[in-house]
C-alpha cells in the first residue's frame, strides 16, 4: 500500500524535518500520498529546492486527494496541540515534546495515535509514566541536504567564536545565558558571541528591549546580533563560522542547530538533559548539569492552566555554564575540530530515520 504523510512544508523547525524527508523519499523514487499541512508548500529556504522536486510533491498531493482511503495508516509531524485532526482513522505521529508534564488533553491525543514517536527519550518517558505503551524514541537525523562543511576560513585574528541559537524565549535561557557570558567574556577581543535568536513571533522591538534588560543596558563590541535568515545556505554559513554552540535550553526535543553545529565538528557547551540527551554525550560534548528546575510559564508562549504545555524546565547554575565554555575553549585550542562531534553524521542518517518510522507507518 502507498504510504501516506500528513506533513508541515515550511521554514520552521518541523518543516525542515518534514522536508529533508520528502527530499530522501523523492530521491529513492517513492510513491507517496502527502497531505501538507495548512494546504501550505513552502521550500523557499530549502538549497536544494528543484522543479523536479515541487513537481513530485504536487503529483503527490494530488495522489492524496484522489486515492486516499480513511482505513490507510497515515503518518504524521506535527504539534500535539491540533494532533487529533486526521484525515485517517489510524495514525503515528511525529511531535517535539519539550516539557515534563503531559496534560489530559495531552494524554488524550496520545491514545488517539496508533503510534506516538519523539525523538527525545526523556518525553518516552514523561508520557510513559501514564501507563501509555503505544509511545516510542526514534532519533532524528543529520540533515545532508542542507548542511556541511564549508571549508571556509571566517576570521583571520585568532579569535574564539561562540553561536547561540534558537528563537528568543525565556524557554531556551538566551537572556541567563547572555548575561553570563557577558559578564565573563564582554569585550575581550579573543572571544565573540554571535547570536541567531531573532523570534518572529515576536516584534522587533520587544526583542530589542528584552535583550537590553538582560545585558543591563550595556553594550559589547564582541557580542553580534544577527538578523532573520532567510535560507538555509545562510544557515549552513553562520554554524560554520563558530567553533563553539551554546546548547543550554530549558527544554528541547532534539535541538537542531545545535546538534548540526556539533555534526560539523564544532565543540559544544550542553546542558546534560532532555532531547540533547539523545546525541550529547562526554566524548563529543561540553556537557553541563542542570541544577534544577523552574516552572515553565512566560506569558507569552506558556501559559499557566492551559490545555498544552504545562510543566518545567531544567536550569543551571551561571557559573557552571561559564566553568563549560571555559573547558569548550580549552578543546578549540587543542583542536578546533571536534572529531567525535562529526560522528554524528554517520551516526544519525536519514536512511535510519526512515527505516524506524516505516516500522510504525
Amino acid at each position: 500500500m502507498i504510504k501516506a504523510f500528513n506533513l508541515p512544508i515550511n521554514s520552521v523547525s518541523f518543516g525542515q524535518v518534514s522536508t529533508a524527508l520528502l527530499k530522501f523519499l523523492f530521491e529513492k523514487k517513492e510513491n507517496i500520498q502527502l497531505f501538507p499541512i495548512g494546504n501550505q508548500v513552502d521550500t523557499s529556504t530549502q538549497s536544494y529546492s528543484s522543479q523536479e522536486f515541487n513537481d513530485w510533491m504536487q503529483a503527490s498531493i494530488s495522489s492524496a486527494y484522489e486515492n486516499f482511503n480513511r482505513n490507510q495508516n497515515i503518518f504524521k509531524l506535527w504539534h500535539l496541540n491540533g494532533s487529533l485532526k486526521s484525515f485517517a482513522k489510524d495514525k503515528t505521529l511525529f511531535s517535539f515534546y519539550e516539557l515534563d508534564n503531559p496534560t489530559k488533553v495531552e494524554l488524550n491525543i496520545a491514545r488517539n495515535c496508533k503510534h506516538l514517536l519523539f525523538s527525545s527519550k526523556f518525553s518516552v518517558e514523561n508520557f510513559k509514566k501514564f501507563g501509555l505503551d503505544n509511545v516510542s524514541y526514534v532519533p532524528l537525523f543529520f540533515d545532508k541536504y542542507n548542511f556541511k562543511n564549508t571549508d571556509k576560513t571566517y576570521f583571520n585574528d585568532g579569535r574564539i567564536v561562540f553561536n547561540l541559537v534558537g528563537k528568543l524565549e525565556r524557554r531556551k535561557h538566551h537572556i541567563k545565558i547572555l548575561n553570563a557570558w557577558a559578564k565573563k567574556f564582554g569585550n575581550n577581543s579573543k572571544y565573540f558571541l554571535q547570536c541567531s535568536i531573532f523570534n518572529p513571533f515576536l516584534k522587533p522591538e520587544d526583542q530589542t528591549k528584552i535583550i537590553a534588560n538582560g545585558l543591563e543596558g550595556k553594550v559589547y563590541f564582541n557580542i553580534q546580533f544577527l538578523n532573520f535568515m532567510p535560507n538555509n545556505s545562510m544557515y549552513n554559513d553562520y554554524l560554520n563560522s563558530a567553533d563553539i554552540i551554546i546548547g543550554m535550553s530549558g527544554g528541547e526535543g532534539w535541538g537542531l542547530p545545535e546538534f548540526h553545529s556539533v555534526a560539523l565538528g564544532k565543540h559544544s557547551v550542553i546542558m546534560n538533559a532532555h532531547g540533547y540527551k539523545s546525541w550529547a554525550n562526554e566524548e563529543n560534548s561540553v556537557l553541563v548539569n542542570p541544577n534544577g528546575k523552574i516552572e515553565c510559564y512566560d506569558g507569552v508562549f506558556f501559559n499557566k492552566g492551559m490545555p498544552y504545555n504545562q510543566g518545567s524546565l531544567f536550569d543551571f547554575s551561571p557559573d557552571e555554564f561559564i566553568a563549560g565554555c571555559e573547558t569548550a575553549i580549552k578543546k578549540v585550542e587543542q583542536n578546533k575540530i571536534n572529531k567525535e562531534g562529526l560522528k554524528l553524521q554517520s551516526e544519525y542518517t536519514i536512511d535510519k530515520f526512515v527505516n524506524n518510522i516505516y516500522q510504525y507507518v
